[in-house]
């Protein structure tokens, strides 16, 4: 009998949600991993594709928003910035909740709910700053789930922290890959402010949906065990030994550089190419599928043979992507180095969050709610520094995406693996 099969025999018992984890690859038991703990890493990732999904629209909604307003690239770039900032002032407080919470299933619940209403409510916004201020509100809803739902990952998966966190990635992902060929759709046929609203249906959904499989998470071991290191300034301390700052910095900059390509994509199609919205849409979701598919693969690479190689050779792949961009090729050259650039950019993301888990376990929530903000926070400059490069010129933008990626895979060397 193949391995897959095995997988499937053990988990036939268990579900759907226990087959889908066995094939990403986590194994039945590895250090006290149970079967009942391998289906609520799967419930996570469906919930995080529902809670991602209206924020992923947001790549090919935005910019249809700035056709729609008249916007320039910068002004658009900003509106990602805006968006990212809300979210990063909200990754750090809900890390350190998520290490202290008696009831993390309620608060994860909550985010649907925030995220959704967000949405809805930023589809009705008379103007630019009011957009931006409910598109702030919303990402911080989303902002909320993300180090909450790891740290309750990461805890079901000790040793295989990668492998885990990839397989919650794939909902993201999923949800990249598939909710911009939705509004790009949707676009085709309706205006920006439907498909947002739209967008938020598998969100409100999931929130309804998510109370039975809440009350069944369990709260942090740190809580009760070592509820005083949990505080910032022991969480910031396990930052400032040696190897800390230089992945900080990487985690900014390749998250900068990812930011930057995907916040103008969808625009630059439209302008040099004048592809419609329903293409860009097709194609921007293809560009995100292999990194989807390869994260938990690549996170278990980072398991066994450190996080250092791994994420110096994904960020260096990234970066030839980049420079064939500058090259400007055939529009299907292009697609091919956009697919290249992205893929290897959100493969890597999985040992980049897990290279930050190696430095504070016990710390999980809060260790991924700083870099959560590292990478939404300080990345989401990539943004409007990319709107700012395109109004000089798409190959100054490219340029300026392949020179942050190439920072990220110069300073990885530096990190110390810790495991």
């Amino acid at each position: 009998m193949s391995v897959y099969r095995k997988m499937f025999a053990t988990s036939a018992s268990k579900g759907f949600l226990g087959r889908f984890v066995a094939l990403t690859g986590l194994p039945p038991k590895i250090a006290g991993i149970t079967m009942k703990n391998r289906t609520l890493v799967g419930w996570l990732a469906v919930g995080h594709l529902a809670n991602d999904w209206p924020i992923a629209s947001l790549w090919i909604i935005v910019p249809a928003a700035g056709i729609a307003l008249d916007l320039s690239p910068s002004e658009v770039g900003l509106l990602f910035t805006l968006f990212s900032i809300g979210g990063a002032v909200t990754y750090l407080p809900f890390g350190l909740l998520a290490d202290r919470a008696a009831q993390p299933g309620h608060l994860l619940t909550l985010t649907f709910w925030w995220v959704a209403v967000g949405c809805c409510l930023a589809a009705a916004a008379p103007g630019y700053w009011s957009l931006a201020i409910l598109l702030a509100l919303a990402g911080m809803g989303n902002a909320a789930w993300h180090p909450l739902a790891a740290g309750v990952t990461v805890r079901q998966a000790e040793g295989q922290e990668a492998r885990a966190l990839g397989v919650h990635a794939i909902g993201g992902s999923a949800a990249e890959a598939a909710a911009p060929l939705a509004a790009g759709l949707m676009l085709a046929v309706m205006d920006w402010r439907l498909t947002l609203v739209l967008a938020a249906v598998p969100t409100f959904l999931m929130g309804a949906g998510f109370f039975g499989i809440a009350r069944k998470i369990p709260s942090s071991e740190a809580r009760a065990a070592a509820p005083a290191q949990t505080d910032s300034p022991h969480l910031f301390q396990s930052w400032r030994e040696p190897g800390g700052t230089p992945l900080m910095v990487t985690i900014s900059l390749h998250n900068m550089a990812l930011t930057a390509l995907l916040s103008m994509v969808p625009l630059y199609l439209a302008d040099i190419h004048r592809l419609p919205a329903s293409m860009i849409g097709l194609i921007f979701s293809g560009l995100l599928v292999t990194g989807a598919l390869v994260q938990p693969f690549v996170g278990a690479l980072s398991d066994r043979i450190g996080r250092r190689p791994v994420l110096a050779c994904g960020n260096l792949i990234a970066c030839a992507g980049g420079l064939v961009l500058i090259q400007q090729p055939a529009l299907g050259w292009i697609v091919f180095a956009l697919a290249v650039a992205v893929a290897a950019g959100e493969a890597i993301r999985s040992a980049l969050l897990a290279a930050a888990v190696d430095r504070a376990q016990q710390r999980a929530g809060g260790t991924l709610g700083l870099a959560f903000t590292l990478m939404e926070g300080v990345g989401a400059l990539g943004a409007v520094l990319a709107g700012i490069a395109a109004e000089l010129s798409w190959v100054s933008m490219f340029g300026l995406v392949a020179c942050l990626f190439a920072g990220a895979a110069a300073l990885s060397w530096l990190i110390r693996d810790t495991q």
